[in-house]
């Protein structure tokens, strides 16, 4: 009862995946790598990345494609 199975792992890789594919869509619309998820994911960078999304220029709104 105390471990998982390989079904139970299955199941969690998928959900992940399935999870986590559209913040990746999100964060590249912005103009930034989609690898900026992972930072969501890790609790202290959390905030970190929320506030440097918030006061960071987004190439995308402001016409620079360069990321």
């Amino acid at each position: 009862m105390d471990q998982m199975s390989f079904g139970d792992w299955l199941f969690f890789a998928v959900v992940s995946v399935v999870s986590i594919y559209p913040f990746v869509r999100i964060v590249r619309r912005t103009g930034r790598s989609g690898w900026w998820v992972l930072a969501f994911l890790t609790p202290p960078l959390t905030l970190i990345a929320l506030y440097v999304f918030a006061f960071v220029r987004w190439p995308a709104i402001d016409g620079d494609r360069r990321a």
